[in-house]
């Protein structure tokens, strides 16, 4: 009876002590491959700005101006290495529309990718369709595994150019090898969509497929041209059966580098690359651990059965004491262990959020300072561009009062008082000109706190018009306002005839080639609103940049002719106000309209 229930405890043990050993190895698995795909997203996340960040680099925009002087390439290879070399890219290259390499990180070397042809590489051929590619790519001349980033360079609506940067992946095995639980049993790998193990801390297992493939996928696998010849290959693997949690056993035959055994397979996809990410880890420690469970369980069993009957009698009592009392006692102090980390915690989390809190305060009153700066900066900008203008619109009074003075003089002296008269008041007249067209300069650039009261319209949009009359008469654009007087608006009216003052500018700007300027600034009420549109008759903003238009530092005028920032400013200046500033559409030219909170009271412009 005492063999029997020796045996069966053994049994019992060995099969807990197997399915906790498969679950120990779950959990560890599924923190490796965590941290696998968390390396492997990382290191190749670090090379994706690349492309974009070359694009906008001097050296290249000479290369892409005169790809033909050796000057410009000289200079584009050498910041091209100096890039691959502060980022840790494997290389970096320029290639012509026809996937000639222009220039290359690696131009030193005798056998530098300037002068190679890609245009039958798949990332060349999808940036050429108009996409920044990302994908798998072998260097089959090393026979190494490379990850590669296209991007394509547009001057109008032509590609002209793609920037390729890629990244070596053999250091990420050598990270994954040092990150391993246990190297000696456990294995990662990626497998991409095709099947193929592309990295592996097993060298022998690398360019291999999980499984056998049939005659006329083999031959697709090999005139795809993205692996060596032995990709074809299984591994030889074997599947023994189905464990909980998606693990699967297998039987693994022996390589060069790996000698044959069992191994449990746990995997995850790595949604970003379409790969997966497996670890093969060893069976046997769970099996030898099911082992020694079960001998000890079997010789427990028998010692406990034997001593158990020896006891029985005499101590039954006193054990069962004891017992409760060891239960109890466990219970509270796992009890008050449980309640000193949970205050713990919550000290930790209220501490943090306090923090947080303040960060967050703080970060809010510098953005406040930033975004005030930045609309004063517009104002001034602005007044710059004018300033050529004002100063001839104050010139032209200042010459006739030199006039005026002078006709005076000369008829005091004559006695002809009634002229000097005349004179005096056609002095007064101009002097009051100049002095609106100063004060509404000042008004205009003073650094207001940006309080909201009544503001006439129309009355900000004369302002407007009389900031850029004189580069209104200069360019000879005819400008017709339809704003009733009755219009009244709840903003702040410096800010209001600054995003006039913005959106004008942007319609002058934009019908500089037309013959016949037409500029059009329209307000009506709608319900508990007053909408403005700004309307110009020149070439249009084309469908493919309207979802740009707002982005900051994004321009369509020539380089030196516009900070990119007007539209942006304007935009948050109207957000402020409670309205939205948008494009619409219009029959000719371009057209924008925002929309401002109807007021009542009293009026303050």
């Amino acid at each position: 009876m005492l063999l029997a229930i020796a045996a069966t405890a053994s049994w019992a043990a060995y099969l807990w002590s197997e399915r906790n050993g498969y679950e120990r190895l779950d959990d560890t698995a599924a923190r490796q491959l965590d941290l696998y795909a968390a390396l492997l997203e990382n290191e190749l996340g670090k090379q994706a700005y690349l492309p974009a960040l070359i694009e906008l680099d001097h050296d290249i925009e000479g290369l892409f101006a005169a790809p033909s002087r050796a000057g410009a390439r000289d200079a584009a290879n050498r910041k091209l290495a100096k890039v691959a070399v502060s980022s840790g890219a494997l290389a970096t290259f320029v290639t012509d529309d026809t996937g000639l390499v222009l220039a290359a990180s690696d131009w030193y070397w005798p056998d530098s990718m300037v002068g190679k042809n890609v245009s039958k590489r798949p990332y060349f051929v999808d940036a050429m369709n108009g996409n920044e590619a990302s994908l798998f790519a072998p260097n089959l001349e090393r026979g190494a595994s490379e990850y590669c980033f296209a991007r394509p360079v547009t001057r109008g609506r032509r590609i002209v150019a793609v920037i390729v940067a890629c990244s070596g992946l053999e250091p990420m095995e050598a990270t994954w090898s040092a990150s391993a639980f246990r190297a000696d049993s456990e294995k990662p790998l990626v497998v991409d969509e095709n099947g193929v193990v592309i990295i592996s801390s097993v060298p022998e297992w690398k360019f291999r497929t999980m499984s056998p493939l049939a005659g006329r996928d083999r031959d697709r696998l090999m005139q795809s041209g993205l692996y060596p010849k032995r990709a074809g290959e299984p591994l030889g693997i074997k599947l023994e059966r189905e464990l909980p949690h998606g693990a699967r056993l297998v039987s693994l035959r022996r390589t060069p580098d790996e000698p044959a055994g069992s191994k449990v397979v746990h995997e995850r996809p790595v949604a970003r690359f379409g790969w997966r990410l497996l670890i093969l880890s060893d069976a046997d420690e769970v099996w030898r651990s099911a082992r020694y469970a079960a001998w000890g369980a079997g010789a427990l069993t028998a010692a406990a059965g034997l001593l158990l009957a020896y006891m029985l009698q005499r101590r039954r009592v006193i054990a069962q004491k004891l017992a409760t009392r060891a239960a109890l006692q466990r219970a509270n102090d796992e009890l008050e262990r449980k309640v000193e980390e949970r205050t713990a915690q919550l000290q930790t989390t209220n501490v943090e959020l306090l923090h947080e809190v303040a960060e967050r305060r703080h970060a809010e009153d510098v953005l406040r300072q930033a975004q005030e700066k930045l609309v004063q900066a517009g104002k001034l900008a602005l007044l710059g561009q004018m300033s050529a203008g004002i100063s001839h619109e104050i010139g032209q009074p200042l010459t006739a009062l030199r006039a005026l003075s002078e006709n005076a003089r000369l008829l005091l002296e004559r006695g002809l008082t009634n002229d000097v008269a005349e004179n005096l008041a056609s002095i007064s007249d101009v002097a009051e000109r100049m002095g609106r067209i100063n004060a509404q300069l000042k008004s205009f650039a003073r650094k207001a706190p940006g309080e909201h009261s009544r503001v006439s319209v129309s009355h900000a949009i004369a302002n407007a018009c009389l900031l850029l009359q004189a580069r209104l008469k200069s360019e000879d654009v005819h400008v017709q306002v339809d704003a009733s007087d009755a219009l009244m608006a709840h903003c702040d009216g410096i800010r209001l005839e600054q995003v006039l003052v913005n959106l004008m500018v942007n319609a002058i700007d934009a019908m500089s080639a037309q013959a016949d300027k037409r500029l059009s600034v329209a307000a009506q009420a709608s319900n508990d609103r007053i909408v403005v549109r700004v309307t110009d008759n020149g070439p249009g903003i084309p469908a493919a940049l309207r979802e740009r238009l707002f982005e900051p530092f994004f321009t369509t005028k020539p380089v030196g002719e516009g900070l990119g920032l007007g539209l942006v400013i304007s935009a948050n200046i109207v957000v402020e106000f409670g309205g939205a500033l948008r494009a619409v559409e219009a029959q000719q030219g371009a057209a924008f309209e925002f929309e401002v909170p109807q007021a009542q009271g009293e009026m303050h412009v």
